[in-house]
C-alpha cells in the first residue's frame, strides 16, 4: 500500500526552533484535516482488468489517487500486456495528452516493474 506523507514545500536552510516548531504545528492541522486513503499499488497477482482499474484510477483521481498521467500510463501499459484490450485504447488516448518525456518516463517504470519480476507477460 502506498501512503501519502506531506512535506514542507520551503527552501532549506537553518531555521530556529520556533520556525521549527510552527512548520510542524502548521503540517499537523494540515495533516489532521486531510483524510489519507491508501492506493493499491500493481502486484504479479493482478490481471489485465485489476491494472486497468489502477490506470482509471491514476487518470482520473478516482479513489483517492492523485492524478498521475506518467502512473496511469504506466498503469495501462501494463494491463495491456496482461491482455486488456481496453487498456490499451486509453493508454492511445492519454499519450495523446502527455510529453514524449512523460511518455518515455512511464514506459521505463512499466519496464522496471517487469525486469523486478513484479508483474509478468500475459499466459
Amino acid at each position: 500500500m502506498l501512503t501519502l506523507i506531506l512535506f514542507d514545500s520551503g527552501e532549506l536552510g537553518v531555521s530556529t526552533a520556533t520556525e521549527t516548531r510552527k512548520k510542524r504545528d502548521i503540517n499537523t492541522m494540515i495533516t489532521n484535516d486531510i483524510e489519507f486513503k491508501s492506493i493499491p499499488l500493481p502486484t504479479a497477482e493482478m490481471g489485465g482488468d485489476e491494472l486497468f482499474q489502477l490506470g482509471m484510477m491514476y487518470s482520473t483521481g478516482q479513489g483517492g489517487a492523485p492524478v498521475d498521467l506518467i502512473s496511469a500510463h504506466m498503469m495501462f501499459n501494463l494491463a495491456s500486456m496482461r491482455g486488456s484490450m481496453e487498456a490499451q485504447v486509453y493508454r492511445k488516448e492519454l499519450s495523446r495528452e502527455m510529453d514524449r518525456e512523460d511518455i518515455a518516463e512511464a514506459q521505463k517504470a512499466a519496464r522496471q516493474w517487469l525486469d523486478a519480476g513484479r508483474i509478468g507477460y500475459a499466459a
